[in-house]
């Protein structure tokens, strides 16, 4: 019985440890950032990419339209997006807090555009401002 009950014990930390939002690093820069938040949504990991988006109701609304289309695809459609790397095509910092970052992925090879954004000394996806 203590057997069990250890190994209970075991599972449920390993299971709790990576889902808690305050788990997730601190982005380091505005590239650590978008990456962090495009890679995120590459595995379907909604809730690791909205750590990394700055917290307003413009940025769920799209966060969740992301979430919902990434959802929409089928099993090998969300598995591409799992295999697919990023692309970074250019990083501009447009000001010492603001820097613009255009990537695609090797999945589906469109060009986005991320604004991040530093807020309280914390480098933030701006959806609202990306493309």
């Amino acid at each position: 019985m203590k057997q069990f009950t250890w190994l209970a014990f075991i599972l449920l930390a390993a299971c709790g440890g990576g889902s808690e939002p305050s788990s997730y690093r601190k982005a380091e820069d505005a590239l650590d950032a978008g990456r962090e938040y495009v890679n995120a949504c590459l595995q379907g990991d909604f809730s690791k990419a909205a750590f990394y988006t700055v917290a307003d109701e413009p940025n769920r609304q799209s966060l969740q339209q992301t979430e919902k289309s990434y959802r929409e695809k089928d099993k090998e459609g969300r598995q591409q997006l799992r295999n697919a790397s990023i692309n970074i095509h250019e990083v501009k910092d447009l000001t010492d807090s603001t820097t613009e970052i255009h990537y695609s992925n090797s999945f589906d090879k469109t060009s986005h555009t991320l604004q991040v954004v530093k807020r309280d000394q914390t480098w933030l996806v701006d959806l609202g401002k990306s493309q």
